[in-house]
């Protein structure tokens, strides 16, 4: 009985985890030969404050940076 641990960053929808689950399942039913009633898949939604890559958080990462003045004297 294949079991399948899937993490992602931040959320998906309903919709896009239905189709995950559709897919990996398939997948293995071609690739192994496994029944699908036999697949188990869980899809586990990690908070992007809780998730780090490269030293930072990637709620820090992809946040929306602050715009640089073309015009502002640079500090020394």
């Amino acid at each position: 009985m294949p079991f399948v641990s899937i993490r992602i960053s931040g959320t998906a929808t309903k919709d896009q985890k239905a189709g995950i689950v559709a897919d990996v399942t398939q997948s293995l039913v071609e690739r192994l030969g496994k029944k699908p009633g036999a697949v188990q898949i869980v899809i586990e939604e990690v908070s992007t404050e809780n998730y780090g890559a490269g030293g930072q958080l990637l709620a820090d990462r992809d946040a929306p940076q602050p715009r640089e003045d073309a015009h502002a004297v640079p500090s020394q």
